[in-house]
């Protein structure tokens, strides 16, 4: 397993992070929607709407799994948040940064993922990711990622919008 990278600007990150004051809020139904949407349109197990502080990844919003957060150096949405395009593993199994990660070997056994990093919109920081996940390998179909790519846009706008 390869742990997932810490940026240059991590310092200027979590500070971004901790502006947006969404660590460790209560669930929202605007998040809700769009992860369950997301199960629902793409035909996967589990979404997250995911922000990464220092040591963790915690879940704003989580479908498909019991957990809140995860440690940041197992995650794969750690390395999907430094990633300016659409971040896919289609097999686990596959790919050398993830094959013996403990969520993969051990439950929920990841095999596929596809993430894109939420952007603070007034620093242009990366300060999480909107991801799905499945048991068993894929590949998502253009339609699919389109799909995708459209939830992802709109949790963006969410996490960046001042209720």
């Amino acid at each position: 397993m390869i742990p997932a990278p810490i940026p240059e600007n991590e310092k200027e990150r979590l500070e971004a992070v901790h502006q947006m004051a969404i660590l460790d809020t209560e669930p929202e139904e605007r998040f809700d929607v769009l992860t369950k949407e997301a199960i629902e349109r793409l035909h996967v197990p589990i979404s997250t709407v995911t922000i990464i502080d220092e040591k963790r990844e915690w879940f704003k919003s989580c479908q498909g799994v019991n957990v809140r957060e995860n440690s940041r150096e197992v995650s794969f949405c750690g390395h999907a948040m430094f990633s300016s395009v659409l971040f896919i593993v289609e097999d686990t199994f596959r790919d050398p940064r993830f094959a013996d990660n403990p969520m993969v070997i051990n439950p929920p056994h990841i095999r596929f993922y596809a993430g894109i990093r939420l952007l603070d919109q007034r620093t242009a920081l990366p300060i999480g990711v909107f991801c799905i996940k499945d048991t068993k390998p894929r590949k998502l179909t253009l339609e699919e990622t389109n799909i995708f790519m459209d939830i992802a846009g709109r949790v963006e706008n969410e996490i960046n919008r001042k209720v």
